[in-house]
């Protein structure tokens, strides 16, 4: 007796297996439903390779989608075991939750970085109407305030609360091995599935165990390959159980022999794999007409808060005898100290997470331009990413240094330059195709001409801006001072060097909102004397 797992590729190989050798069915019109939907889908696939289709997403979907978009859509949508790879910068994100809209498949579970976990949920409340609690929870739970969403933590299970949505870190998945295959989620997305390139961990184990127990399983990324072609292999077979053979089947038809690890051709595995609806892959050259010429992103990331708090004890202390000073000289002066005591110990506070977030960009080829305000935060993002050689423009360096700096950019040398917020005028670098502001300036002129040292004449792509922030800090009061909510930062921001009136407006601004922060730091400083008392 033999046993096959019951998919549409196993059914369609051993059609073909049987045509040479016949096999005794035990079920045979099980059989025939089987082989008769997997001819379907096969035709399907087909028609949409020779003629790529758009799926548009239905009213519970916040969002629009680009055509390209409308297509990976329609992809997912029949291929539910599936890598899609577009580049960094075209919305894999906002794809997968559209499948997750169409589908309904809830609970659904995401699994990312750490890093990312925001991001998601940021993403999920943005595009997505999910329903309370999925299926006959409904029945069970009729509690209107509980969120939609729920961010598994530790590695230690516990009873998970009802959601439709579940969002899990890559790091923790060992500690809900047993637990997770067992929960019955309708899907589950691993987002930076290059994170199970390496098939001899627990983490691997965890995963593949959790995806064979669901029926909807998507991987996202932009460089599901990192060293060896056979790493495709690793992340493939976690999407559908040997969908291409086992390993040592693999190695023989598609690498140098038993074992190997090098693929011999990859164009070809590339075509078999876009061919049997296992991979679909756009680059922005090949959508880059229906891309903008400048997309600006806000990414939330994560943020030491004891760092932060161990930072901000000097303007703390400034804060609480600000209203004391009655002289107007001495009172601007103390809060400007205080301005850039905070700025500085919020850039510093999150430049280890902004570094994370650029180093995924650099991996995926990108080049890119990384601005920051502050010389000790350019130090640390100097430290943190030293193994790809910046190059750095920070007003401190000679006119030869800064000469060179931009020729190693702009000759390919290095793909990563920073560049101070207020250093960057004159610049032309548009070898860059994406642009990271690390820290936030209080001018929208000033973020404009640091993305425009990219975005210039002889630029042929289109270049990605991203605003990295934090929900804590001075990011929330910088915001504000520019007009804009997180969910609104795009967009908005001009397109000229600054002026003198827009310096003048920038500064009174930043004025009327560092009384804000001078607030907070007042509330922390009362809150930390409350402390010790009743210590």
């Amino acid at each position: 007796m033999a046993i096959f797992p019951a998919t549409k590729r196993t059914n369609g190989d051993l059609n073909w297996l049987m045509l040479r050798y016949p096999l005794k069915v035990e079920d045979q019109p099980k059989w025939e439903q089987a082989l008769q939907e997997t001819v379907e889908h096969v035709q399907k696939r087909e028609e949409i390779l020779r003629r790529p289709q758009k799926t548009i997403p239905g009213a519970d979907f916040n969002g629009e989608l680009k055509p390209f978009q409308q297509e990976g859509l329609a992809h997912l949508m029949h291929n539910r075991r599936t890598l899609l790879a577009d580049e960094m910068g075209l919305g894999k994100t906002v794809q997968a939750l559209a499948f997750l809209s169409e589908t309904k498949a809830y609970p659904a579970l995401i699994v990312v970085p750490p890093h990312l976990i925001r991001n998601w949920e940021r993403e999920i409340h943005r595009f997505i109407n999910v329903p309370l609690f999925p299926g006959q929870m409904l029945n069970l739970f009729n509690e209107p305030d509980k969120d939609t969403i729920h961010v598994i933590k530790g590695l230690k299970p516990y009873n998970l609360p009802p959601a439709a949505i579940y969002i899990i870190h890559y790091l923790l998945l060992r500690g809900w091995k047993r637990e997770l295959p067992e929960f019955g989620f309708r899907a589950v997305i691993f987002d930076e599935i290059q994170e199970l390139r390496h098939r001899i961990t627990e983490k691997y184990s965890s995963a593949s165990l959790l995806a064979e127990s669901c029926e909807n399983v998507i991987g996202l990324s932009g460089t599901p390959i990192y060293n060896k072609g056979g790493e495709i292999w690793n992340v493939l077979n976690i999407l559908e159980f040997h969908c291409l053979g086992d390993y040592e089947s693999f190695s023989r038809e598609w690498c140098y022999g038993y074992g190997s690890d090098t693929v011999v051709d990859p164009e070809l595995l590339g075509d078999y794999l876009k061919r049997e609806g296992l991979l679909l892959r756009r680059t922005k050259a090949q959508v880059l007409k229906e891309l903008p010429p400048k997309r600006r992103v806000v990414q939330e990331i994560d943020f030491d808060t004891g760092l932060y708090g161990e930072l901000i004890q000097g303007a703390v202390e400034k804060a609480m005898g600000y209203d004391a000073i009655q002289e107007f000289t001495e009172r601007g002066r103390v809060k400007r100290e205080i301005e850039n005591e905070t700025r500085q110990a919020t850039g510093i506070a999150k430049a280890k997470h902004v570094a994370i977030f650029v180093r995924m960009l650099l991996d995926a080829g990108e080049k890119v331009l990384l601005f920051a305000y502050h010389h000790a935060v350019h130090d640390i993002y100097m430290d943190k990413l030293a193994d790809y050689g910046p190059v750095k423009i920070t007003g401190k360096e000679t006119g030869k240094q800064k000469d060179n700096a931009v020729e190693a950019f702009m000759n390919g040398q290095t793909n990563l330059c920073l560049i101070s917020l207020r250093a960057a005028s004159g610049l032309n670098l548009q070898a860059a195709n994406c642009v990271v502001f690390g820290e936030l300036d209080w001018s929208p002129a000033i973020h404009s001409q640091g993305e425009d040292r990219a975005h210039r004449i002889g630029q042929q792509d289109s270049v990605l801006c991203y605003y990295l922030v934090s929900d804590s800090g001075t990011d929330e009061f910088i915001q504000e001072a520019l007009g804009l909510k997180v969910s609104q930062f795009i967009g908005l921001m001009g397109d000229q060097a600054e002026t003198q009136e827009e310096r003048m407006i920038a500064q009174t601004a930043a004025g009327e909102h560092m009384n804000g922060v001078i607030e907070k730091l007042k509330a922390t400083g009362q809150q930390k004397k409350a402390g010790q008392k009743s210590a």
